[in-house]
């Protein structure tokens, strides 16, 4: 199997399955020097980990990191970070049926065809644990885009879960001092955080499933990053979400709808609707991206046998954040080489 590594310069390489003794990270191109924040690392898997509240799985992990190399006297040597969790709470009994009746949605009976021989325990690596992989590079990244970009801002939030959505306006209004967290499902709205709470605590009892939007919103970022051909800032911003498990679609700036109107109406409307990026740089405007991720494929009799999220996006909120996080990193370690100052 290819493919499992991430970046050009700030180089991430996950490893690991659902079921098995631990799952990593290792990062490679993370200069020496950078004092690691150990409670930040811990914050960004906790936010993510299962079992943190009565609205996801109750797979119980605790989702401890364990650094084994890269880090010496709590500061980067500059050599790879490689960092495991180990897994703790499996139980693979709950998936022995479904070792000859691969689940609908799922990519068990795909991953069977591709390779021959498979682990489908929790769904092996397709799974969705292995993006605490992600939220532990992006963790890194993130402690070195505070070295260099001290006024970026990076952050998520659920803006559409079934029928509950924020208006484009609210989304707007929703900025980097607001507290996502304290919302059920990150949904930073009072009144219909409740409603969505209701209807997954039920959903989760009754073995449905629902889908919804989150969207991304990168706070005073950097201008000029982005290589302009092949890696747009957009284009590799867009590949970074979309490799996260259940994601359907991505929307920046207008998206969408941007042909819903004539271009000089278009183009005289200011610096939204291109999302903060033109010509594939960002422009050091806000750069606002939205991401459709479809209802967790587990339902009805295996979602009330094993331990499932009836919506992955509360917890997909920080998985997003760090591959922005990553997409950002490499581009700013990139665009030190684009000139000469001077």
């Amino acid at each position: 199997m290819a493919a499992n590594s991430f970046g050009k310069n700030f180089v991430v390489t996950s490893f690991g399955e659902s079921h098995g003794i631990a799952l990593g990270v290792v990062i490679d191109g993370c200069p020496a020097g950078l004092e690691v924040d150990l409670e930040l690392l811990k914050q960004d898997l906790q936010r993510r980990r299962p079992g943190s509240s009565a609205i996801v799985s109750a797979r119980n992990e605790q989702d401890e990191a364990e650094i084994l190399s890269g880090v010496f006297e709590g500061k980067t040597i500059g050599t790879p970070i490689a960092v495991i969790v180990r897994n703790k709470d499996q139980r693979s009994g709950d998936y022995s049926k479904i070792k000859n009746e691969p689940r609908k949605g799922h990519a068990d009976d795909l991953w069977l065809s591709k390779f021959g021989h498979s682990d489908y325990r929790g769904g092996g690596r397709s799974s969705g644990r292995e993006t605490l992989c992600r939220v532990i590079a992006g963790s890194f990244a993130k402690m070195l885009l505070k070295h260099y970009c001290p006024e970026l801002k990076v952050f998520a939030f659920s803006s559409k879960i079934y029928d509950q959505s924020l208006t484009p306006g609210e989304i707007k209004a929703v900025d980097s001092s607001m507290d996502i967290g304290s919302f059920a499902a990150c949904f930073p709205d009072k009144e219909k955080s409740k409603v969505i709470e209701n209807l997954l605590l039920k959903a989760k009892e009754e073995g449905k499933s629902y889908g919804g939007n989150i969207s991304l919103v990168l706070e005073n970022p950097p201008r000029n990053l982005g290589q302009p051909v092949f890696h747009k800032f957009k284009s590799d911003l867009a590949a970074a979400l979309l490799s996260i498990g259940a994601t359907t679609a991505i929307s920046i700036g207008a998206g969408f709808s941007s042909g819903d109107t004539e271009g000089v109406q278009f183009h005289s409307g200011g610096e939204d609707q291109y999302g903060g990026i033109r010509g594939g740089i960002t422009t050091g405007d806000n750069v606002y991206a939205e991401i459709a991720f479809k209802p967790t494929s587990t339902v009805l009799d295996h979602a009330k046998k094993g331990r499932h999220d009836p919506c992955i996006l509360p917890r997909a909120v920080p998985v997003v954040e760090a591959m922005a996080n990553l997409v950002l990193i490499d581009h700013v370690l990139w665009a030190m080489r684009d000139k000469i100052e001077g």
